[in-house]
């Protein structure tokens, strides 16, 4: 039998299924109230300790989930009604799974997506919990099998052992879910939005997670099949990285920058700057977590990886928080963030986080190609007062005598406003186009939600279109355009991509021998 689905992390895997939706161990109850908090008690700071642990060798993006997820764990407000229940004489098991179900229909029902999302994280840290109550601490998926089930939390996928192979294949999920993420940096085929579940099947399965779907009960022809598209695929990928220290360029001899999109100044340890043309984004968000940043801080993190890069150039976003990156101390909760007061307009609004921000760009500046983006801009007068302030930073320190540098600003084209009309944004250094962003506002489909997966593309005509003029407006004025989505690490985007006019594209350091390969084959 073959369900089809929706790839959210291309690659092949062959195995048993084991069902993430199984019930945990059962739990042993305790003779006293007494002995059930204490059970409780010990539970979840074994979880956290299995966290923390989890987070000392994770990177960035995953690191920064974790660490949501402890802080949840250490917060009093989510494991007081559970305390209260065991007092009045529940199990520890029951009064947890109680506390957290009650906490988790109230994230499903709020008219928030950034709360309905988070319902999946409120579900990892319910079962870390049960999981850490029960003697055995819950059963472990076996080497190479295919993790199935309605969805997946970021902490299974992080404490599975990936090296013998395996994938995931899930009813629900998403291509833009935290988990897809990290399956597309490790290079783990996923599956979502499968058409029908898979539960109670015994024997192996076929998950192509490059076309999109799953075989059960598998025939010989099919096996062979498989196989054969499995090794084709991997020869591909051992190809591709013949490319991986050449200068990308198409069939017709036209050259094409690849540049790397990063999360924390870390990711560059195991980059060899000879294999990109620099930083295409640099995301800031990490350094906003559980405490704003200061100006030292940031400083410190923008010169890391401008002195890493060289002469080669670092586009370093301004904070994009809000949308489904909320900040304490500096986002607002709002009836739907990803319209609401988010990126520029948050920094706007908060011109004491936003200033600091902009005199440690300043500062870093002299240390290398910097270039400086802002995530977000729907209309010409928002870039025209951030620019302002990077004026006035700037003047504020030449007369301190700090040393310092104005990089060219440009902006991100993730509205729509701005790919229609592009040319109210004349004077900005250069464009940088968030596909992601893009096709969700183009397209009216959230890009977290598995049930309109299939409208979320960029090779829509219309989403292209808007590339297209964006660029043709680009090459007109003499404005740089480049691209920063997903999309440019996408093999089946770049040749559409690449005939909208781009020529410029930054991905994910693990899919930048792969975007060369692509690059290549493709005859503009």
């Amino acid at each position: 039998m073959r369900i089809e689905g929706v790839p959210a992390s291309a690659g092949y895997a062959e195995g048993p299924l084991f069902d993430l939706d199984r019930p945990p161990a059962v739990y042993t109850g305790k003779a006293t109230s007494a002995e059930e908090t204490t059970s409780l008690q010990a539970a979840i700071g074994k979880a956290v300790s299995r966290l923390a642990t989890i987070v000392e060798t994770a990177d960035s993006d995953a690191a920064g989930i974790l660490e949501f997820h402890i802080a949840m764990l250490e917060d009093d407000a989510l494991s007081g009604p559970a305390f209260a229940s065991i007092a009045s004489g529940k199990a520890a098991d029951a009064a947890w799974r109680q506390a957290l179900d009650a906490e988790i229909a109230g994230y499903e029902a709020s008219d928030q997506d950034y709360f309905r999302a988070r319902a999946t994280d409120l579900r990892d840290i319910r079962d870390q919990v049960l999981r850490a109550l029960t003697a055995d601490g819950g059963a472990a998926a076996p080497s190479g099998a295919i993790l199935c089930g309605e969805d997946i939390a970021p902490t299974r996928f992080l404490e599975t052992d990936w090296s013998n192979g395996g994938g995931i294949a899930l009813k629900a999920g998403s291509t833009a879910s935290h988990v897809a993420m990290l399956a597309r940096s490790r290079g783990v085929p996923m599956v979502v939005g499968l058409r029908e579940p898979l539960a109670n099947f015994a024997g192996i399965a076929l998950l192509d997670a490059e076309h999109g779907s799953i075989v059960l009960a598998p025939s010989p022809d099919e096996i062979g099949s498989f196989r054969h598209s499995s090794s084709s695929f991997a020869a591909r990928q051992g190809m591709a990285r013949r490319f991986l220290a050449r200068p990308a360029v198409t069939k017709a001899g036209t050259a094409v920058r690849v540049q790397v999109n990063i999360a924390d100044p870390s990711d560059v340890d195991g980059i060899d700057i000879a294999t990109c043309d620099g930083v295409g984004l640099m995301r800031t968000e990490f350094l906003f977590g559980k405490t704003l940043p200061d100006e030292e801080t940031q400083y410190r993190a923008y010169r890391k990886v401008l002195e890493w890069a060289g002469d080669k150039p670092v586009t370093i976003r301004t904070v994009d928080a809000g949308g489904d990156k909320p900040v304490p101390g500096f986002t607002v909760e709002e009836g739907n963030p990803f319209l609401g007061l988010r990126g520029i307009r948050l920094s706007l609004a908060r011109l004491d986080i936003f200033r600091a921000q902009i005199r440690a760009l300043l500062r870093a500046a002299p240390h290398g190609n910097l270039r400086v983006m802002f995530p977000m801009i729907a209309m010409a007068d928002e870039y025209e007062r951030a620019a302002a302030l990077f004026a006035e930073e700037q003047a504020a320190l030449a007369a301190r005598g700090v040393a310092q540098e104005m990089p060219p600003l440009g902006i991100m084209v993730e509205v729509p406003s701005v790919a229609i009309a592009p040319e109210a944004f004349a004077d900005v250094a250069f464009f940088s186009i968030g596909s992601n962003d893009l096709t969700q506002y183009v397209m009216a489909a959230a890009r977290d939600n598995a049930a309109v997966a299939h409208l979320n593309s960029v090779r829509h005509p219309a989403v292209l279109r808007l590339i297209g003029s964006v660029t043709a407006f680009g090459r007109e004025t003499g404005i740089p355009v480049s691209l920063c989505g997903d999309a440019g690490g996408d093999p089946a985007a770049i040749p559409s991509l690449l005939e909208a006019g781009l020529r410029d594209l930054s991905v994910a350091p693990a899919q930048l021998a792969m975007a060369k390969a692509a690059i290549s084959d493709v005859s503009v």
